[in-house]
């Protein structure tokens, strides 16, 4: 066993290079074959003084022979060397042939477990069924008949199952395939080896393909599982970008979830079916308005009439009610009514899953277009009157740290000033500051304050 190193060109930009491979000789008859049993690539970054060695190392993992005298074997020698011998096992293991059922049986020995070193250990259970998965609605093959080639299309199955396995970035993705996963020798590809562009490259390859791979795996999966298009959940969220993105069109300042204002946002849209899959995605401006985004998603769909449309608060302005009933579709929506129109005594009471009692009241609007459901339980009750009290008590507090202030002689006295300092304080009370009538006593000027005092209002809460 041996390392070879070949000088070849690249036939389309005529760049020479060299590339590495792991050899053996073998005699068959009365001549000596040569073998190709790896190919280590053009970036083989071992030095040429320890190739001996790692041949050697590989022979030895192969065959199961303990080394006799301790060896000094650089780090990287030696992952390299655990990592060829991997890959070989696995070629082995899946060229072998059944076993017959007329040889001899096999000669079995006992094993003390607690002798045993795990050595390069990898998961395999997750990505299994990932590419079972997978080949159940043919995506390997639905990547090749969109133009995307061997390489990228085992990069973006294992972009896609190392999301399911462990969600992360890119970059942690290509660290999880290399050093804990062992989908690299079920797609027969060392991803140790693989450039991390390469998993860049895969997400470009499948965002460029995604409105075509969304209309095929749902309509795979709606036949495997006897879907009907009956309901669909639509929301969006966004996210921000560090930097300008100058070269992102979509990129534009907007209201981010995470509160960085000072961040270029792109809006994505997803909307699922009824029973959980993707149906389409798509991403907007950073600006975009909520509402304005269900017309262009339902004409992407093609939609059929009525189909329930579930949405959260955010879309459920009169606009889009309005759109919605003019097209034929049902909706299902949160109320935008700021105040609340609860019959108790027109209420019927219904135990929900949880064994709570929860009321129901039900109206119809004049025109008889909606049908509103008022709902009321002794849990909401109390987590709301809780949250009332916790921004009741915060804003309170900061009622009597500016009224303790006044105390202080270093302290802000004027009374401008601490005018603007509630209504900071009022800004951040989620709407308890209002609820407050708050009068400032000033001194014989009339310019600086003496005291603070605060009466509160009724406050609701259910």
């Amino acid at each position: 066993m041996y390392i070879r190193r070949t000088q070849t060109r690249n036939t389309m930009t005529g760049e020479r290079y060299y590339t590495h491979r792991l050899v053996k000789s073998t005699r068959v008859g009365g001549k000596v074959k040569q073998t190709t049993l790896l190919n280590l690539g053009r970036h083989f970054s071992i030095a040429q003084e320890y190739w001996p060695l790692l041949c050697i190392g590989i022979d030895r993992l192969l065959s199961g022979q303990a080394a006799l005298l301790p060896v000094d074997c650089p780090a990287a020698v030696e992952r390299e060397t655990q990592r060829c011998a991997a890959q070989l096992l696995a070629r082995q293991e899946s060229v072998a042939s059944p076993a017959d059922a007329s040889a001899p049986p096999v000669d079995m020995h006992n094993v003390d477990v607690e002798s045993l070193e795990l050595t390069r250990p990898r998961s395999v259970g997750v990505e299994s069924v990932g590419l079972w998965s997978m080949q159940q609605v043919e995506f390997s093959k639905l990547l090749e008949s969109l133009g995307v080639s061997g390489t990228l299309r085992s990069a973006a199955i294992a972009s896609i199952i190392g999301r399911l396995a462990k969600p992360a970035s890119e970059r942690a993705t290509y660290t999880w395939l290399g050093r804990h996963s062992g989908l690299g020798e079920l797609l027969d590809v060392d991803f140790e080896t693989l450039s991390s562009m390469t998993l860049y490259r895969a997400s470009d390859a499948l965002i460029k393909h995604r409105e075509s791979l969304e209309k095929y795996l749902f309509s795979r999966v709606s036949e495997l599982f006897g879907l009907a298009t009956t309901v669909t959940l639509y929301d969006l969220t966004n996210t921000y970008m560090e930097g300008q993105a100058v070269d992102n069109p979509k990129a534009e300042p907007g209201w981010s979830k995470e509160k960085r204002k000072d961040c270029p946002l792109v809006t994505l849209a997803l909307v699922l079916d009824g029973s959980g899959f993707v149906r389409h995605s798509k991403t907007f401006e950073g600006n975009v308005s909520e509402g304005d985004t269900l017309e262009r998603m339902l004409d992407d769909l093609n939609t059929p009439k009525g189909a329930m449309i579930v949405m959260d608060r955010g879309l459920s302005c009169e606009d889009n009610l309005r759109w919605l009933r003019g097209n034929g579709y049902r909706y299902l929506v949160v109320s935008r009514e700021h105040t609340r129109q609860f019959d108790a005594k027109a209420a019927i009471a219904i135990e929900n899953a949880a064994g709570e009692t929860v009321r129901l009241s039900k109206t119809v609007d004049e025109k008889g277009e909606e049908v509103r459901l008022y709902c009321h339980s002794q849990g909401r009750e109390k987590k709301e009157r809780a949250i009332v009290k916790r921004f009741v008590e915060r804003f309170e507090a900061g009622l009597q740290k500016i009224h303790d202030g006044l105390s202080k002689p270093r302290c802000e006295k004027r009374i401008d000033k601490l005018w603007e300092r509630i209504g900071r304080l009022k800004e951040k009370s989620h709407g308890m500051g209002q609820r407050y009538h708050i009068e400032m006593t000033s001194d014989r000027g009339g310019k600086r304050a003496t005291a603070i005092a605060w009466e509160q209002g009724p406050v609701g809460g259910t």
